[in-house]
């Protein structure tokens, strides 16, 4: 009997996952494609570039979509159920609630192993191909594009403008190209008609020229006023264009290995600990920049025992300057000052470059930590917000996409907000990375157990029918 109930609860929840997983995917894909909607438009990118990025990109939205994906199917299996009025035949049968989601709390971790290990494995390698294509597409010049009467001066040191085209683009009539080349005042080229086309391997745009008048216009090149004019007529001229940089020069893999989300858990293990020591050696050096730039804070011990025999004798607060109005001669005291001032603002220069040195590891070392603790919170996150959405269901006990969609929404943004406001305060320090990233965790899991035991003692706590009866007997009351 146990094995039938296993097997029914699982096949309820295998296809609602499955489902709410690739649409939410796919949401989250068409999501970060309209951030970036501005840099894919007019860069020429091939359908190959395009799904290999999308490829990649769903690799690494992948841990974010299998929470959502366990919360709203768990909670539409249950509601079914329960507005089915099958977990109320279950539990008359003797069968407890926990006994009934056994199976899908064990799918539930069986899952966030897999979330783990993809995140762990895979996750880094896709986070790099993504990066590294999405980083060559924006800095990519838009496709070369000319158009009829407007000039077009986005190939260096070039402005064309083209009459008309016809309808193959090959075939171009009243052709102006003008040059910006060093030494010459005016150079262009005036055309009635041509042939456009580029070359095979695309690094070139050629003009066949014909019927047309060329002018230059040449400085003298020692400074005066005078200039060379020139005008050259042809029934034919060839020009060449280099079109090199609008084509998407591909960056190797390797340039972006270095970032904390290119990281396996070892990799970033082990560069913690590096950022570590070396942000205790950086400590460490300003200190002995201290004591290199002021002697005497190698004998302060001697220095407080002095003045405090010195303040036994009623001198308080003008010990040191006594002893420098004592020991040293007047004619020494401004270049001894001087040479004080200038070694306290080296000091002070030195220090300050330090501290942002400091800062800056620190901030390092932080984000390691966070997209370590990552790794493990959002593959738990599956098991956290199952624990929410099967208990939730058996108690409002309503099927389809109607309430299980809001209420998985809403859990849904508390996570994610929760999670996102944890990020930012240990990024800025403010939380240490641990508390940070496991704030969501932290506020969802007593939610779920209190979910759960609410479930177990059949709560009415979403049955409107309930609070009616409250708000009534308030009112008799009255």
């Amino acid at each position: 009997m146990f094995k039938k109930l296993d097997k029914l609860i699982i096949k309820s929840f295998i296809g609602p996952f499955m489902a709410v997983f690739f649409i939410t995917l796919l949401v989250l894909v068409m999501q970060f494609f309209w951030l970036y909607i501005d840099d894919f438009v007019g860069k020429g990118l091939s359908a190959g570039i395009i799904f290999k990025f999308i490829w990649y990109q769903s690799a690494v939205l992948i841990p974010l979509a299998l929470p959502l994906a366990v919360l709203l199917s768990s909670l539409m299996t249950f509601g079914n159920l329960g507005e089915t009025f099958e977990l109320v035949a279950i539990k008359s049968a003797g069968i407890s609630l926990l006994r009934f989601m056994r199976p899908l709390f064990l799918l539930s971790i069986v899952i966030s192993v897999l979330a783990f290990l993809f995140s762990n494995y895979v996750i880094p390698v896709a986070n790099l191909k993504s990066y590294t294509i999405l980083s060559d597409i924006v800095k990519a010049k838009p496709a070369f594009d000319l158009r009829e009467g407007v000039f077009y001066d986005k190939i260096p040191n070039f402005a064309i403008k083209i009459g008309k085209k016809e309808e193959n683009d090959s075939i171009i009539r009243d052709v102006i190209v003008f040059e910006n080349d060093n030494g010459l005042q005016d150079n262009f080229i005036v055309a009635k008609s041509g042939v456009m086309r580029t070359s095979e391997d695309k690094r070139y745009l050629e003009f066949f020229l014909r019927d047309g008048w060329r002018y230059q216009e040449r400085a003298d090149r020692y400074g005066s006023n005078q200039t060379e004019y020139v005008r050259l007529g042809f029934k034919e001229y060839k020009k060449i264009l280099d079109l090199s940089t609008f084509q998407i020069s591909w960056t190797s893999d390797s340039s972006g290995s270095s970032n904390q989300r290119m990281l396996t858990m070892r990799q970033l293990t082990h560069s913690i600990d590096s950022l570590g020591i070396e942000y205790k050696r950086i400590q460490q050096q300003m200190g002995n920049d201290i004591y290199l730039y002021l002697p005497f804070m190698q004998t302060r011990d001697s220095i407080a025992t002095w003045q405090k025999r010195r303040d036994s004798l009623g001198k308080k607060d003008t010990v040191l300057y006594a002893s420098f109005d004592e020991y040293i001669p007047d004619s020494a005291a401004k270049p001894v000052y001087d040479r004080a001032i200038s070694q306290v603002n080296s000091l002070r220069s030195g220090l300050e470059a330090t501290a942002i040195n400091l800062k800056e590891r620190g901030k390092e070392w932080r984000k390691h930590k966070i997209e370590w603790h990552r790794k493990i919170v959002l593959s738990l996150a599956c098991l956290v917000l199952f624990m929410i959405g099967a208990p939730l269901g058996a108690i409002i006990r309503k099927g389809g996409l109607g309430s299980p969609l809001i209420f998985s929404i809403v859990f849904f943004m508390v996570f994610y907000f929760t999670t996102t406001t944890g990020e930012k305060f240990a990024k800025e320090g403010a939380l240490s990375p641990f508390a940070g990233m496991w704030l969501a965790t932290f506020v969802l899991t007593p939610i779920g157990i209190f979910l759960t035991y609410k479930a177990m003692r059949d709560s009415q706590l979403f049955n409107k029918e309930f609070y009616s009866r409250i708000v009534r007997k308030l009112r008799k009351k009255e």
